[in-house]
């Protein structure tokens, strides 16, 4: 009763005093008023930063779908809606697209060992886009021991490439050991360049680099050296030279100058 009587003196003071109130202010007597809904509640003020941030944290929330793999998609297709289902389409198209690439990539990575009979599957007959580099080797050949090596570090770091070696004789028969080692590179089965002896291989202090370097330039590997590494001991081997060849000019003309005196 005390309260209805409370609530009937305010309306009237508004009405008598005809008392302007801003219903929007946040002021100790609109509280009042609205305590006794004479006033609405007062409307919450929008925080814009807050709705922004938001919006993006809903943006940047990932799909359940784009942490499935292409199993787990097909079990759970019943759960999406139709746009999901559109999105979970393309996201499959990419998985299977990057998982083929992988494939690709991660189809051979070790140096691998044959025999004659097998030449013509191995190589001839591999996969199309596939580079073969095959090793001819002796195995009484130090050079041989070289290249082997290093091609065993070059087929883990180009594992799309295929790498391989064969004991010469067991692929040509008679085959000269003068002739070894001797690299051969397919494409499509085609020969797409070859390095017969150890002049060609690149000498008996080839380094792994250089071996790169030449089957990067045949196209075989994709290389990320940006210049040949021989490159750098000729500009060595050069300049030592040239150095020499002034410090024995210098001795020439002393001598000469000796023998005047």
């Amino acid at each position: 009763m005390k309260m209805k009587v409370t609530l009937v003196l305010i309306t009237s003071i508004i009405q008598t005093e005809q008392i302007d109130v801003d219903s929007n202010e946040d002021t100790e007597w609109n509280d009042i008023l609205r305590d006794f809904g004479i006033l609405p509640p007062k409307k919450e003020v929008k925080d814009e930063t807050e709705e922004m941030v938001l919006r993006l944290q809903k943006e940047a929330e990932v799909k359940p779908y784009e942490r499935m793999n292409l199993k787990e998609l097909k079990e759970a297709e019943d759960e999406f809606d139709e746009e999901d289902m559109k999105a979970i389409e393309m996201y499959r198209k990419q998985r299977l697209e990057e998982l083929k690439s992988l494939q690709k990539r991660q189809r051979y990575g070790e140096l691998l060992e044959i025999s004659g009979e097998q030449y013509v599957k191995e190589i001839t007959d591999a996969p199309k886009g596939v580079w073969v580099v095959i090793h001819l080797y002796g195995s009484s050949i130090p050079m041989c021991f070289v290249i082997n090596r290093h091609l065993s570090l070059l087929a883990r770091k180009f594992p799309e490439t295929k790498i391989i070696k064969a004991i010469a004789s067991s692929c040509i028969e008679n085959y000269s050991d003068s002739c070894l080692p001797t690299l051969i590179v397919y494409e499509n089965g085609e020969i797409k360049g070859k390095f017969i002896g150890a002049a060609e291989c690149g000498g008996p202090n080839v380094t792994v680099e250089e071996l790169e370097w030449k089957l990067a330039e045949l196209g075989a590997v994709k290389t990320d050296l940006e210049e040949n590494p021989k490159k750098k001991v000729v500009d060595m081997m050069t300049s030592s030279l040239r150095h020499m060849s002034m410090n024995d000019h210098w001795a020439m003309a002393n001598r000469a100058c000796e023998e005047k005196n």
